[in-house]
């Protein structure tokens, strides 16, 4: 078992690894499955997801509601609840370290240090009794040697940075004396409040108006840009993934079904559920009627016994479809797709 010395030792192995050439990616997923209910009828809600995030990367991971991509988040957090929930296999690797072997009493060291997270509903996040200036000073106290005075001083430079108007005053304010975009500017201040190598966004521009989803995501790329911090991004909105990932993750009942270059999948889609997506999006000069929707619905998570789980609304799909699970085919404009028919099956 890893302790927070060993820890902290194997950090600083990885680094010198990665000044030796070998190169270490900040965060690698690899062959993660997070299953619920009792051992001898689990239910699998995540199925083997792997994915990697360079030092001040960005990879966003987009599907429908009940794709898992907010537990493969939970489960990167090691804040998947247990009971009912475990971990069934995999790794989650922070700079070359199995976060999973870290007993769970150390993690809180590493959530806001290394890892933070924005909520996507943050008015259920934020402690309506204490103040935002408590509640983002508690970050700094835990992981941070420091006085009042210098918390203060810390608090107010992070709402500048996240564009607070008056945080001097404000800082003695409540979340519902907050709007919902200035609720969520509060949230990315006390993520990033300990500078934090990896930044987990989920659905963090849900339930706000265009305008502020765009002040959001201006203020994300800022973060990024200034405390060279990596983002996680988990949205069902492709186009908020455009603007902000330079990698795609598209998962599907629990898998991965495409991962590569975000120009490259949002104009040669290889998987027919990621096709299915972009049309779904509309455009500004769109004649169409009525706009395009997958048919069907994302099934449950464990009746899908063998085969494609998207094979029941594939309009593309083969006999080889209902049979046989695809693995990740690299693809001949450079992505990879879980798809016997874009590698190439006829039957």
């Amino acid at each position: 078992m890893i302790t927070a010395t060993s820890f902290k030792q194997s950090q600083s192995q990885s680094q010198s690894q990665s000044r030796s050439g070998q190169q270490v990616p900040l965060l690698k997923v690899d062959n993660l499955s997070v299953e619920f209910g009792p051992k001898d009828r689990p239910i699998r809600v995540v199925n083997g997801v792997s994915f990697e995030i360079a030092a001040g990367g960005a990879v966003g991971i987009v599907g429908e509601s009940g794709s898992g991509k907010s537990i493969t988040s939970l489960a990167t957090m090691g804040l998947i609840p247990m009971p009912p929930g475990r971990i069934a296999e995999g790794r989650v690797e922070l700079e070359g370290v199995n976060l999973l072997e870290l007993p769970r009493s150390k993690m809180p060291e590493i959530r806001g240090r290394d890892i933070a997270m924005i909520f996507q509903e943050p008015m259920s996040s934020l402690n309506p009794v204490m103040t935002i200036g408590d509640q983002i000073g508690e970050a700094i106290k835990l992981h941070e040697k420091s006085s009042r005075e210098e918390r203060r001083a810390r608090i107010i430079e992070l709402l500048k940075l996240v564009g607070m108007p008056d945080p001097e005053k404000r800082i003695g304010a409540y979340p519902h004396q907050f709007s919902g975009g200035m609720r969520q500017r509060v949230m990315i201040a006390m993520a990033v409040a300990c500078n934090p190598k990896l930044l987990i966004a989920d659905e963090p521009t849900t339930a706000l108006d265009v305008t502020i989803q765009a002040q959001v995501l201006e203020l994300m790329k800022q973060v990024r840009r200034e405390l060279n911090t990596a983002v996680l991004l988990i949205s069902h909105d492709l186009g908020v993934v455009a603007d902000i990932a330079e990698r795609v993750i598209v998962m599907y009942a629990g898998r991965v079904v495409e991962d590569g270059d975000v120009r490259t999948i949002f104009r040669s889609p290889g998987h027919p559920y990621t096709r299915g997506l972009l049309q779904s999006v509309p455009k500004l000069k769109d004649d169409r009627k009525r706009l395009y929707q997958i048919p069907g619905s994302v099934p449950l998570a464990g009746t899908v016994k063998q085969g494609c789980p998207f094979y029941a609304r594939c309009t593309d799909r083969i006999g080889k479809c209902a049979e046989m699970m695809p693995p990740m085919f690299t693809l001949a404009t450079g992505q990879k797709a879980a798809c016997w028919v874009s590698a190439g099956a006829t039957s």
